[in-house]
């Protein structure tokens, strides 16, 4: 068997929830501000949106290590753990405290078809269409806004087929539409990550996408996000304390006080492993036949991270010790806070931070959006400058 034949099945990862849907109700606390998370994965968007005001009242997905991270850090969040398309949104009305708040639906719906890291990428990939469950779901709930996220690679898919569909559905449901690129370092996070959003919003607003607060010659660097403070480790080994404290901004800001560091465990590699890497420079490949996983340059943001699959394989080599990143690592990379647990070890970890909309993207959109719902001055840009235009 072709495991890249285009034809051969998915392997699916083994954390998925097969079976019915699993509802975990929390005791949910009103909010003026409510965030719905649609394939949450282990809640990038709930992150930045609850740092920026709103209250994740429910969030739902598919894998099971993720709605784990999601309940551990977010517990007063209502969670299905299961496959969408067999959610009724009618029912999960009654997860949300009040439907006349100011309501919120992301969804970063999956992207693996689009994904030009997919070696076995197709336009006619099932998981294309997931889009469709978002859509049932904002004609049910009625949000005053939603944002989609995608892989670039969605633009160019079947000839533009999939942006002006889902840009369409969302019209059909009373909202106007604006769509960009957003490359995560232009907000702060260590990391050149370009997505494709659509963001809807209700007739009676307006929206610009939040001015960028950094440009390329300030970008956050992987030397800023993870070298200085976080301990050195041989391999396989796991360390809960700091080495000292914040050396830079980022560090400021991401650790923030926290006192036990989290998910900081090495990848247990065999010799020849840490041997590629020791001899493998900054910035260059250390695999011959996958140009794409490199041997990180300090000195540069990270490229984009992925989830690396389902196997217990790395994609990025520290800059400085011959391993590959711990979770912790990644999840700076990703600007998630330094409090923030990861459930599922060093794999399912990999999955959730590779797929995670960064947090400082989620948190800058989502303080707009409230700039927005209370009628308060917005400054910004329709659309990134290649795409400048309302649709």
């Amino acid at each position: 068997m072709d495991i890249w034949d285009k034809n051969t099945k998915v392997e699916e990862n083994s954390s998925f929830n097969k079976n019915d849907p699993i509802i975990t109700k929390r005791n949910t606390k009103k909010n003026k501000f409510i965030h719905i998370d649609l394939f949450s994965g282990c809640g990038g968007f709930s992150c930045g949106f609850e740092q920026s005001g709103f209250k994740t009242e429910l969030a739902i997905d598919i894998h099971e290590s993720s709605i784990e991270t999601i309940k551990h850090n977010h517990p007063d969040t209502n969670t299905i753990l299961g496959n969408i398309r067999k959610v009724n949104p009618v029912l999960t009305k009654e997860l949300i405290s009040d439907l006349n708040a100011k309501i919120v639906i992301t969804a970063g719906v999956p992207c693996q078809g689009f994904s030009i890291s997919n070696r076995k990428r197709n336009d006619d990939d099932e998981r294309n269409y997931y889009f469709k469950e978002f859509i049932k779901f904002a004609d049910v709930i009625k949000p005053s806004a939603v944002i989609v996220e995608n892989v670039s690679g969605i633009t160019k898919a079947k000839d533009g087929y999939f942006v002006d569909t889902i840009t369409n559905e969302i019209k059909k449901l009373g909202y106007k539409v604006y769509t960009s690129f957003i490359n995560s370092a232009d907000y702060g996070v260590p990391q050149i990550r370009k997505r494709f959003f659509f963001i809807g919003v209700k007739d009676e607003y307006n929206w610009l996408f939040p001015h960028k607060t950094h440009k390329p010659n300030n970008y956050v660097s992987v030397e800023d996000a993870i070298l200085g403070d976080l301990p050195s480790l041989e391999n396989n080994e796991q360390s809960r304390e700091y080495k000292n404290g914040p050396y830079t901004d980022f560090q400021k800001i991401i650790r923030n006080d926290q006192k036990i560091l989290l998910n900081h465990k090495s990848p247990n590699h065999p010799l020849k492993t840490i041997e590629m890497i020791k001899k493998t420079k900054q910035g260059f490949p250390m695999y011959e036949s996958f140009k794409q996983r490199i041997r990180l340059n300090s000195k540069s943001s990270s490229p984009t991270q992925i989830c690396g699959g389902i196997r217990p394989q790395f994609q990025f080599g520290h800059p400085t010790e011959p391993r590959g990143l711990t979770i912790r690592e990644r999840a700076r990379i990703q600007s998630f806070p330094d409090n923030y647990f990861f459930s599922g070890g060093i794999v399912q970890g990999r999955v959730q931070t590779g797929n995670a909309v960064p947090v400082f993207v989620s948190k800058v959109l989502s303080k707009q959006l409230i700039k927005m719902f209370t009628n308060k001055e917005l400054t910004g840009y329709l659309g990134d400058e290649k795409n400048l235009q309302l649709l």
